[in-house]
C-alpha cells in the first residue's frame, strides 16, 4: 500500500486531477503512479443494422465496422498514451520525484480493485470526460470506486491548489469514526488547521461523541477547531464552509450496501455536485 494513483482520461479534469495528485504524493511521500483506462466503447453489431437491406450489403457493412472500430482502438490506445505523457510531464514540473505511467485495457474499476492493494490513495475528477466541468453531476465512476475499493479517494472538482486548511464533516456513526482514525494516522492532512464540525442537536452524546473525535485528532498532533451547529447538514456545511473559507472537506462513507445510500441521498449528493472545493472520501 504505497501508490497515489492518478486517474486519468484527458478530460477537462486531467489537468486538475493530476495537480492534486502530485500534491497528495508530497504530503505522503508516496510515489505517484498516473493510469489510463483505454474502456471498451459499445460497439453496433448487426442487430442494430437495418432490416431493410439485403444480407451482402449488410456483411459488406459489418466488415467497414470491425475495421472501423479496429482503427478506433489504435488510435484510443495513441491517444492514451499521449495522454499520460503530457501528465508525466506535467507532474515533473509540478515536482514529483517518483512517477510511473500505467495504461490498461477494461474498466477502471476492475483496474483500480487489481491496483488496491498497492495504493494508498486514490484521485479522481469529479466529471470524467464525457461531461464537461459545469455538469452538475457525478461522475458515475465515482460511486462504484467507493462501493467497490476500500482506498481513501480524493475527488478534483475544478482547478486544485494546496489546502491551506479542511474540513470534516462528523456526525458520530462509525463511518465518521473510521474517517477520523484514517486521518488521524495518515500525513496527507497532517499540519493544516482542522474544523471538525457536527450539524443538528447538541446532545450530550453528541457533544461527547465530538469531544472524543477531537482529542484523537489533537493526539495525533492536529489543530482542531470542534463545532456543534444546530440545523441540517448541508446547509450547515455549506455555510461554515463559505464563512471559514475552508479548502478542503473530508467525510466518511459507509460501508458495503450503505454506499449507495451516502451517495443517493440528498446531502453528500449536493456536497460533491455543488461543491468547488476538493472532496476526501474515506471509508
Amino acid at each position: 500500500m504505497t501508490n497515489i494513483i492518478a486517474c486519468i482520461d484527458g478530460s477537462s479534469l486531467s489537468e486538475c486531477v493530476t495537480t492534486a495528485s502530485v500534491w497528495a504524493a508530497k504530503q505522503m511521500g508516496s510515489p505517484l503512479t498516473l493510469m489510463h483506462s483505454l474502456e471498451k466503447e459499445a460497439v453496433r453489431t448487426d442487430d442494430d443494422l437495418s432490416g431493410s437491406i439485403g444480407l451482402g450489403s449488410r456483411e459488406h457493412l459489418l466488415e467497414e465496422l470491425v475495421a472501423l472500430d479496429a482503427k478506433r482502438a489504435k488510435l484510443a490506445l495513441e491517444h492514451g498514451k499521449l495522454v499520460l505523457e503530457n501528465a508525466k510531464e506535467f507532474a515533473h514540473k509540478a515536482g514529483a520525484k517518483q512517477i510511473e505511467l500505467l495504461q490498461r485495457h477494461g474498466d477502471l474499476v476492475d483496474n483500480l480493485l487489481d491496483l488496491e492493494e498497492e495504493s494508498r490513495l486514490i484521485v479522481l475528477g469529479r466529471c470524467g470526460s464525457g461531461h464537461t466541468q459545469s455538469a452538475h453531476t457525478i461522475g458515475s465512476h465515482i460511486e462504484r470506486v467507493a462501493r467497490t475499493l476500500h482506498r481513501p479517494i480524493l475527488i478534483s472538482v475544478g482547478k486544485f491548489k494546496a489546502p491551506t486548511n479542511f474540513m470534516i464533516a462528523y456526525d458520530g456513526r462509525e463511518a465518521a469514526d473510521n474517517a477520523i482514525a484514517r486521518i488521524a494516522q495518515s500525513p496527507l492532512l497532517l499540519g493544516l488547521p482542522c474544523h471538525l464540525v457536527m450539524a443538528g442537536e447538541a446532545t450530550p452524546e453528541r457533544r461527547l461523541k465530538l469531544e472524543e473525535a477531537h482529542r484523537k485528532l489533537e493526539e495525533e498532533g492536529f489543530d482542531v477547531t470542534a463545532s456543534i451547529i444546530p440545523g441540517k447538514i448541508y446547509p450547515v456545511l455549506t455555510q461554515y464552509r463559505e464563512e471559514n473559507q475552508i479548502e478542503l472537506m473530508a467525510m466518511g462513507a459507509y460501508a458495503h450496501s450503505k454506499v449507495r445510500q451516502f451517495f443517493v441521498g440528498s446531502n453528500t449528493s449536493k456536497m460533491i455536485i455543488e461543491s468547488d472545493i476538493p472532496l476526501l472520501i474515506l471509508r
